[in-house]
């Protein structure tokens, strides 16, 4: 034990695997934890690096492990994979990440606080609660049609179905169907407003933040981007500059090249894609519904006057990415400056 100096440790629900190594990287031990023990083994462990793959419940073994005194290094499971030996078993997985983390040019995923993580949640839940509420829709849609009331797609068409569903139209339906349908016309109204009041608790955090207001002086950039920026987004200093954020975020094309041949294609699903698809939105309302004579805004319109609209909002949702590093990172507010510069955001001292 007084040799190890790489811990690779493969975290589960129950069971964890622990690969221990020198600073040569010859293997030293192979263990299975449970999770009781976990906490015990790593405080009788001398000081050393202990390499996790980033996931779920990395951040909170990485903050208790961290705690301990060790230095705790998060991986990415696309980077570890390569190091995977033939085969499949908790004991190789752990081998990988260790030998992985040991590489000089690996990256490797920031630590996230428990605020930080808590704050993720908001988003999650009101994700989960938007998709159940389209799933019902559908559903009372599907349902509706079977008896003869058709009616737009979209959530906008919700109300003339709860008309339906109550008979305000003077539509017939049968009791029992009635009954039915109107359990999922109560279930929808609900989930909205669970909706309204997650977006009223994040349009108040977003009031009562600096950078937050700050963030939100980008046209295009509302309270739901400039929260779900500062909740998850890692530190942007850490980012070398504004193409490497909005490369973090997969807002950056996949590169396929060789032989000194430069192939760029489609973004991929690579990145975060809370924020990817924030900022792809925010693109298309500044193509279609932003009016104001910046620079970013002229050459977004002059970008869509010759690109297809989606790839002309993925172009935009790349310019809002770097604007919003360059802001946390070098402070100040979007200065909305009539210029026909093709960069169009300008970020003075605040």
């Amino acid at each position: 034990m007084e040799k190890v100096a790489t811990i690779g440790l493969d975290i589960a629900k129950n069971v964890f695997q622990v690969h221990g190594a020198d600073k040569e990287g010859a293997p030293l031990f192979d263990l299975k934890l449970r999770r009781a023990e976990m906490l015990g083994f790593f405080k009788r462990l001398p000081q050393c690096m202990v390499a996790l793959e980033a996931c779920g419940t990395a951040h909170y073994w990485a903050r208790c492990i961290s705690e301990l005194g060790h230095e705790v290094r998060l991986v990415h499971t696309t980077y570890v994979k390569p190091f995977v030996k033939r085969g499949k078993s908790d004991a190789l997985d752990a081998q990988a990440i260790a030998e992985a983390a040991t590489r000089k040019t690996m990256w490797f995923v920031p630590i996230k606080s428990v605020d930080q993580q808590a704050a993720t949640m908001v988003f999650r839940a009101r994700n989960l609660f938007v998709r159940q509420r389209a799933q019902a829709t559908n559903a009372l849609r599907a349902q509706l049609a079977e008896l003869g009331f058709t009616a737009n797609t979209g959530l906008a068409s919700f109300k003339s179905l709860a008309r339906a569903v109550r008979g305000v139209d003077g539509i017939d339906l049968p009791t029992i169907a009635r009954d039915a349908l109107e359990e999922i016309v109560l279930q929808i109204e609900r989930l909205s407003e669970r909706i309204k009041k997650l977006d009223q608790e994040i349009d108040a955090r977003a009031k009562s933040d600096e950078d937050m207001r700050r963030l939100m002086t980008i046209p295009g950039v509302g309270a739901r981007i400039a929260a779900a920026v500062k909740a998850i987004a890692p530190d942007p200093s850490g980012f070398k500059s504004a193409r490497h954020f909005a490369a973090w975020i997969g807002l950056t094309p996949k590169s396929h090249s060789s032989g000194g041949k430069v192939l760029l294609g489609h973004i991929s699903k690579m990145g975060n894609r809370e924020l990817r698809s924030l900022l792809y939105f925010a693109g298309a309302t500044v193509l279609s519904t932003v009016k104001d004579e910046s620079g970013m805004v002229r050459w977004s319109k002059r970008l869509k006057a010759r690109r297809p609209f989606k790839v002309a909002a993925v172009a935009v949702a790349n310019k809002l990415a770097r604007i919003i590093w360059a802001l946390l990172v070098k402070g100040g507010v979007y200065v909305r400056i009539r210029t026909a510069s093709i960069s169009g955001a300008a970020a003075s001292e605040a």
